[in-house]
């Protein structure tokens, strides 16, 4: 009977797949396990345009609604930074820390990043049984490095938002009666523990340094920059932290020709895109086949918008009277007549001020990673090892740019605190708040003395169990090895 179930699942979800004709949809999205040999071709990909269209169609999801939104909420609206703003529900509980399994963009989230995860798994499995002659040997290390990347990004998100996740790593050649047993594990895994999922995202990203270029055509293609940057990353929020690794990686960033932009406004007027600061930059040519629609959710009279900046991160700018970042990230506007909202008067009514060509078929790029991002992490490393003075140099240099005087501090902590507070007015809007907060053990604290209008406490609570979110409950109903996290 036990096995009987098995092959109906299977068989269904093999129906499913065969039901798609593009071979790069065949993929149950919930649990990035592509479905690759539907015919007796044990060979996946023929040529090197086949296996170059699967590489676009991972880079491809970067700009997918996880990435164009739902990227920016959980960073920004999950913080101290921003409200949900809108009229979304779902984005209602991720506000106030009161998610559930049933809400809509855990589960939507979920399915785009194990997307994604199958595609580059897809690639890099199959990308062996090219000869020299369809794909040169350069190339296919490039693309085998580009794709390691891309699941380590992936990978990154999940751990951050779930905890211990899948680790999917396969994908499913052929499904039959009598690789029941072998294949049925991959298409309905256990949770992995966060470590082993931590170990496998280094391991692709060292994968990665190895194979990708020191430069591109443009700045949304892997490079080292960008390799070494998400180490920087990702040694920074392990635990325990490994801040050497944190240092070294920051330092080979700054060692491969990025340089700050001498107008922090330049980053966000659109006068120049992959620029010398930018280091992962998602690039948009605009119109209705490559339009970045995202900027339209948090900017515009037309109706009201989601991650509407708060109380306290304006108080923020305006303590440290942080005039040119505060008018690079926030644009107050007149709503009058078109919606309000208790927190904010309508004559006076902030909109995110980064994503400035907010009209249809937009084409704002997204930086993901930059250097100013990178000099405060190594800050970070340096003040963790106790050359307080080295790391108030490089904060101190982020500060100089917005004509903004030096700062000093007696101890480690007061240090890390001034450091924290840079990183926050520094990189408002693109998306690392909330995970700085949960990386530096302090979300509980600043979340909970967080201020709304008139300086007075929000009222939020958040709890130990909140910092991670729930499994969705469509992902439990499914495979019966999954568990929940607790608290919910």
């Amino acid at each position: 009977m036990k096995n009987s179930i098995k092959y109906i699942s299977i068989v269904l979800i093999a129906g499913m797949a065969l039901s798609c004709n593009n071979f790069l949809e065949l993929t149950p999205e919930s649990q990035g396990v592509a479905v690759t040999n539907t015919t007796a071709d044990s060979v996946f990909f023929h040529s090197a345009n086949e296996i170059e269209a699967a590489l676009g169609a991972a880079y491809g999801d970067f700009k997918n609604e996880y990435y164009q939104l739902d990227y920016f909420v959980n960073g920004d609206a999950q913080s101290d930074d921003a409200y949900a703003g809108g009229d979304n529900p779902a984005n209602f509980q991720l506000d106030d820390y009161a998610i559930d399994a049933t809400n809509s963009n855990v589960s939507r989230d979920w399915r785009y990043l194990y997307s994604t995860i199958g595609k580059t798994n897809t690639i890099l499995n199959n990308i062996k049984d090219l000869t020299p002659s369809q794909l040169s040997e350069q190339r296919k290390k490039e693309i085998i490095g580009e794709a390691s990347f891309i699941r380590a990004f992936m990978y990154f998100q999940c751990v951050q938002l779930w905890g211990d996740v899948p680790l999917q790593l396969k994908e499913v050649k052929t499904i039959s009666a009598e690789n029941l047993d072998e294949i049925y594990p991959v298409l309905f895994p256990a949770r992995n523990p966060r470590d082993e999922v931590y170990a496998r995202i280094i391991s692709d990203l060292e994968t990665a340094l190895s194979n990708v270029r020191i430069t591109a055509e443009h700045k949304g293609i892997v490079t080292k920059g960008a390799v070494n940057t998400l180490l920087a990353k990702v040694y920074a929020t392990i635990t325990p932290t490994d801040w050497d690794k944190v240092s070294k990686y920051c330092d080979d960033v700054i060692a491969g020709g990025y340089s700050l932009l001498p107008k922090y406004d330049d980053l966000w007027n659109n006068s120049a895109e992959n620029t010398a600061e930018s280091i992962f930059e998602i690039n948009y040519s605009g119109g209705a086949s490559d339009g970045n629609w995202g900027v339209k959710i948090f900017r515009g009279l037309d109706w009201k918008k989601f991650n509407l900046p708060s109380n306290d991160l304006v108080a923020a700018f305006d303590e440290q009277n942080d005039q040119v970042r505060k008018n690079a990230s926030v644009i107050f506007l007149d709503v009058t007549g078109k919606w309000s909202d208790a927190r904010w008067p309508q004559k006076q009514y902030p909109f995110i001020n980064k994503y400035r060509k907010f009209n249809e078929g937009s084409d704002q790029n997204y930086i993901f990673f930059r250097l100013a991002d990178v000099l405060l992490l190594k800050a970070e490393a340096l003040n963790a090892k106790g050359d307080l003075s080295a790391a108030l140099t490089l904060v101190n240099q982020i500060r100089n740019r917005v004509s903004l005087p030096p700062v000093t501090a007696p101890d480690k902590e007061a240090a890390a605190r001034l450091i924290a507070r840079e990183r926050r007015l520094e990189l408002a809007f693109e998306g690392h708040r909330w995970y700085d907060l949960k990386r530096t053990g302090k979300a509980i604290e600043t979340i909970n003395q967080a201020k709304g209008p008139n300086g007075v406490l929000y009222g939020y609570n958040l709890t130990e169990h909140r910092l991670l979110w729930p499994i969705p409950q469509s992902e439990l109903d499914k495979n019966q090895k999954l568990t929940q996290n607790p608290g919910y």
